[in-house]
């Protein structure tokens, strides 16, 4: 390896450029500008404004945010949805003269003051749904009107109840607790707020009505199509809003108790600066609790150090409506420009160095030969890409279809077939078990069974997370093959954890070692990853010792051994280190040997461009994926080794007549069945010296 090899491998080894990509996929990366800001105005107002952390000034302020950011996260409810509500500021105002009215005219107990209170801003809530959510009415119009005739009804209740209310006091611990007590040592609103921001959060993000919020906000349409009651998740977001807004005000009015005419006065406008300044959006579908409590602190600071200051509110006003217009600018456009950001940053080719490639001709094990070519050819045109193909007791064929069937060919012509089953996802790796069930590989979904009866069943979809790993990795983006062991353990491969089903080319262009090897367990239920860091790894076939596996790494064109029983229990072993092409899934032979697809062929220009990990990132980032340059897939390959990594035999389809595309191949009584999955048919080719009795059940399981 030359000195420049070597400085570009160990530059791409200690420097891991994809976990750029992948912090920006993550949902709160929105939150990172939002807290920059909320930094950069303490770091201003703490260096202008003397005493600014001092204790009574943090707490004073924290009683004003727990008002406050009740009222944005008021806000956030309904923009998530797709709406908008002007009217929280008059619902504040509302619930502060209802609540000083009742508890200081009407005398009455402080549960019955907050609950009627509390119903007076859910009534206000509950106009603005119908309206908005039932009529269809226009969301800014209407909750304007709703702020115009709210207010109106405050000023009418402040002529009438402002006197009487300046002249009493209540007779309330538990009332002025709520404005000026502490609870496990902090403000009483600000306990308030925490735990409503919490539970927010939580339905957002683990709850049936969280999920249909934010579908509703993302897409009423596609909301509605799937069955997502819009009009009624719609109002009862405006409910919400009002709910929390009118609590705002009872807090509000406990703190200072009383109540005048510029009360709420703008506070929509403060309160959807901070909404927006947290990174919500106004489109709808993207926003959070945090990103509410974020934005809500952050224009807290700004409205109340520019009061300490001695700025005018003129001035005040102008700052926030220069703040949101600047935050609104920035959510379009990061909203609109992220993907493309994403998309330059996300596809992190690495430096991989593959030993060189053995010959095709002469006297080489894998010289090229014609003895794929008399393949008889079943269900032409009548299946679309058999990834695997298996075959039961009686015969029959069974194959995994692009439209997310399972499809039986039926012995002994093949020429009737049906539906076996419909999984909904792409069916790739299968496998028998000991009690008659099809175990599947479904990319996108993970590891599923079907029943002697037909029932689909998930065996499991997850797996442990890695403790650094910044993407989820605990769900199976792309089970691929599988083999179970003889008690019963289910071992398969997950070829990458970067991409989706139908982006697996990219990880080829990446070489970085996204894959890994998963165990289920039934005895346990448990599935946990045992190997890790490998380049997409593909098939996986059981030995005859029961103690390990062979596992095959596509783009690193080699087969390896793993010991999971037995004195090298934990161990890895190379078996083929050098491949002439990319292998795929790997199955017994009836002779003790083992059968391994070649999906394709190396070439130079491929095997060179794996050394220039910066010639890749710019083939990703400048021209289309179908420029990329790919390896060569048209070229259809069987070889079959044994467990030394000794090749027995070489069967070729040189110019890719038959099968251009292998990925799988199975023998059954001395026959091999042969599939791919970018093919429209199945191969059945006749084996010279092969056992014609031998299936894979009985050498698994033992049955004949």
């Amino acid at each position: 390896m030359s000195l420049s090899d070597t400085m570009t491998r160990w530059r791409y080894r200690a420097v891991p450029d994809h976990l750029v990509g992948e912090i920006l996929t993550k949902r709160w990366v929105d939150n990172a500008i939002p807290m920059l800001i909320l930094l950069a105005v303490l770091a201003v107002f703490g260096s202008l404004i003397p005493d600014f952390f001092g204790s009574a000034s943090v707490t004073n302020l924290a009683r004003q945010w727990g008002e406050f950011g009740l009222i944005v996260i008021a806000l956030m409810i309904v923009m998530v949805a797709g709406g908008i509500d002007l009217s929280v500021g008059s619902t504040f105002a509302l619930g502060n003269i209802v609540a000083l009215a009742l508890i200081s005219v009407a005398e009455w107990s402080v549960p019955a003051v907050v609950a009627t209170t509390v119903m007076c801003g859910a009534a206000v809530g509950l106009v603005n749904g119908l309206l908005v959510g039932y009529l269809r009415l226009r969301a800014f119009l209407t909750t304007l009107v709703t702020l115009i005739i709210v207010r109106a009804i405050v000023d009418m209740l402040l002529l009438k109840y402002s006197v009487s209310i300046a002249a009493a006091f209540p007779d309330s611990d538990l009332w002025y607790f709520f404005g000026e007590g502490f609870l496990l040592g902090a403000p009483f609103s600000v306990v308030v707020i925490v735990t409503i921001a919490v539970i927010i959060h939580l339905v957002l993000s683990r709850s049936r009505a969280g999920w249909h919020i934010l579908a509703v906000g993302g897409s009423r349409r596609s909301a509605h199509n799937v069955g997502i009651p819009v009009r009624r998740v719609i109002c009862s977001t405006y409910v919400v809003s009002g709910i929390l807004a009118s609590l705002a005000g009872v807090l509000f009015a406990s703190r200072l108790g009383g109540a005048g005419a510029d009360t709420g006065i703008g506070l929509e406008i403060a309160a959807l600066t901070a909404a927006v300044l947290g990174g919500n959006s106004l489109g709808g579908g993207r926003g959070s609790a945090a990103k509410a409590v974020i934005g809500s602190i952050t224009v807290m600071i700004i409205v109340n150090s520019l009061v300490r200051l001695g700025v005018t509110s003129g001035a005040n006003s102008l700052l926030l409506g220069i703040v949101l217009l600047a935050a609104v600018a920035i959510d379009v456009r990061w909203l609109k420009n992220r993907h493309k950001v994403l998309s330059k940053v996300y596809v992190s080719p690495t430096y991989a160095d593959l030993p060189p490639a053995p010959p095709t001709s002469g006297a080489s094990p894998y010289a090229l030969n014609d003895r794929l070519r008399p393949v008889e050819l079943i269900g032409l045109g009548r299946i679309d890409g058999p990834e695997d193909v298996i075959l039961d007791d009686d015969d029959n064929i069974y194959v995994g279809d692009r439209t997310g069937d399972i499809v039986r060919f039926f012995a002994p012509d093949y020429k009737r077939q049906e539906v076996f089953a419909h999984t909904g996802g792409r069916p790739l790796g299968m496998a028998f078990a000991k009690d008659g069930s099809l175990l599947v590989c479904i990319g996108g979904m993970g590891l599923y069974r079907v029943t002697m009866d037909r029932r689909i069943e998930r065996l499991t979809d997850e797996t442990n997370r890695s403790w650094l790993s910044i993407i989820d990795d605990s769900r199976l983006r792309l089970a691929d093959d599988l083999d179970i062991a003889l008690d019963g353990r289910v071992f398969f491969s997950e070829a990458t954890i970067r991409y989706e089903m139908h982006d697996w080319p990219v990880d080829c262009l990446e070489s970085r070692g996204n894959g890994r090897i998963v165990c289920f367990d039934p005895n346990t239920g448990s599935t946990r990853t045992v190997l890790k860091n490998l380049v997409f790894p593909n098939g996986i076939c059981m030995t005859h010792d029961g103690q390990s596996f062979l596992f095959a790494e596509t783009w690193g064109c080699r087969i390896s051994r793993y010991w999971f029983d037995g004195p090298k229990k934990g161990t890895v072993e190379p078996v083929i280190s050098d491949l002439p092409g990319y292998p795929d899934n790997i199955n017994r032979a009836s002779d003790g040997t083992y059968w391994v697809a070649l999906v394709g062929m190396r070439t130079p220009s491929v095997d060179l461009a794996m050394k220039m990990p910066g010639f890749r990132k710019r083939m990703a980032r400048r021209i289309a994926p179908d420029e990329w340059l790919y390896p060569n897939i048209n070229t259809g390959c069987v070889i079959r080794f044994d467990e030394n990594g000794r090749i027995i035999e070489t069967l070729w389809d040189f110019g890719g007549e038959n099968h251009p595309m292998i990925t799988s191949m199975r023998e059954h009584k001395g026959h091999l069945y042969i599939g791919g999955i970018f093919n429209n048919r199945i191969g059945k080719l006749k084996l010279d010296g092969m056992d014609e009795s031998w299936t894979g059940q009985t050498s698994y399981w033992g049955r004949t």
